[in-house]
């Protein structure tokens, strides 16, 4: 049975260990590596799981999930890579998967054994909850069948898809920063709808209920779209949003009168600037090779 060993018991690590669990994973094929001792007790008592060393983790596993912050990958990939050396020496191949922010894969590859699979991986907040998307981007060695087993690992906590390495800070400006996107969203929703008479209580309710059950309709209506009933991750989501837009939008009615202001304070141009601007911050911050 294959082993996984997560790098770093944060917030992402225990949504995906989580979310394993959720999959059917055995507690006996997980292991977390968690520096903290009191996230580390914490972890070891709420999933039953062993949480140990760097070192300990990656000896015996088939699949090494970094999924440490991004400063701090420089100080453990010493570990994985002397560690991942010795498996290497008995035979045991080791698919290695980073979900640290701008890090390439080149840099992996070039810390570890040389050939090593490394896939680059960019969750998003929602899969604490088991609905995030995971942009999956393989490096040099990585193959197809690499590819497959690490979305069968993230399709745990949501769902998943295959992107070009380049396309990753696109994908963090986009579906990293989007839950923060749609939050404000909310909040504005919600203030305006305290301002038109609502109490906050009955305008957060009224806000999140309608936000939750668009989302239904889009992703039913994006289910029906895709072809041999795969999840339709992309191609005809502009389209099939514009049309649920049309269709609850009568002429002349209250939601044309609100588009129409949303138009005129410039939404769309407000969007396109905020995700130019988070691909241009992630660009900065990446790691790239040696």
């Amino acid at each position: 049975m294959s082993r996984i060993a997560i790098i770093g018991g944060g917030s992402i690590g225990e949504a995906l260990l989580a979310g394993l669990l959720r999959a059917g994973k055995q507690v006996k094929d997980l292991v977390v590596a968690e520096r903290d001792s009191r996230r580390a007790k914490y972890l070891a008592e709420k999933y039953s799981v062993l949480v140990t060393t760097v070192r300990d983790a990656v000896d015996s596993a088939t699949y090494v999930v970094v999924a440490v912050k991004p400063a701090d990958v420089q100080h453990v990939i010493g570990d994985i890579a002397d560690t991942a050396v010795k498996a290497e020496s008995n035979a045991a191949e080791q698919v290695f998967v980073t979900v640290a922010a701008g890090v390439t894969t080149a840099y992996y590859e070039n810390k570890l054994p040389a050939g090593s699979p490394v896939v680059r991986v960019m969750p998003n907040a929602p899969m604490l909850v088991g609905g995030g998307v995971s942009a999956l981007a393989p490096g040099r060695f990585a193959t197809a069948a690499h590819l497959k087993e690490v979305s069968s690992l993230f399709d745990a906590v949501g769902g998943v898809l295959t992107v070009a390495e380049s396309q990753l800070d696109a994908v963090t400006a986009v579906s990293g920063s989007g839950p923060a996107y749609f939050f404000l969203l909310v909040e504005a929703l919600v203030d305006a709808g305290v301002d038109a008479g609502l109490t906050r209580s009955v305008a957060t309710d009224l806000v999140v209920q309608t936000m939750a059950g668009s989302a239904a309709m889009l992703l039913e209506r994006l289910d029906q779209a895709a072809p041999n009933g795969d999840t339709a991750m992309g191609l005809t989501v502009d389209t099939s949003a514009a049309q649920l837009r049309a269709t609850v939008t009568s002429p002349g009615g209250t939601t044309a009168a609100g588009l129409r202001e949303l138009e005129r304070g410039g939404l769309r141009a407000a969007v396109a600037n905020a995700v130019e601007a988070a691909k241009k911050r992630s660009e900065q911050l990446g790691i790239t090779s040696e």
